[in-house]
């Protein structure tokens, strides 16, 4: 029972570094493949220093890892199963927005 609530935690660790939008927006860039900061910075229309934090954030908990090459830094998740419980996540929003819209709709007549 001891393992379950230390895993609990972890899971719980690694949503509560997911709930930022601006982190799952980094995700959903990273989800075709590695990307630099620069090129971060320019998708995501943020400053560089602000970029950079939530990678720094999301490196340390282990969901992107890093390589250097050259000058550059290059970021990728770590395993892809992040983003698909992100897309799944959002399956579940969506889903969920299409019931509410239903039931405004029966509501409204």
């Amino acid at each position: 029972m001891r393992k379950n609530k230390a895993l609990f935690e972890m899971q719980s660790d690694i949503c509560k570094t997911l709930a930022s939008p601006k982190r799952i927006e980094i995700l959903n860039a990273l989800k075709e493949g590695e990307k630099t900061v620069s090129e971060l910075v320019e998708i995501l229309g943020v400053p560089k220093a602000n970029v950079s934090q939530h990678l720094a954030v999301m490196r340390y908990k282990g969901i992107l890892q890093s390589r250097r090459k050259g000058i550059n830094i290059y970021y990728s998740v770590s395993n892809y199963k992040v983003i698909e419980a992100c897309s799944l996540m959002r399956e579940v929003l969506m889903e969920h927005m299409k019931e509410r819209g239903r039931l405004a709709k029966r509501a409204a007549q």
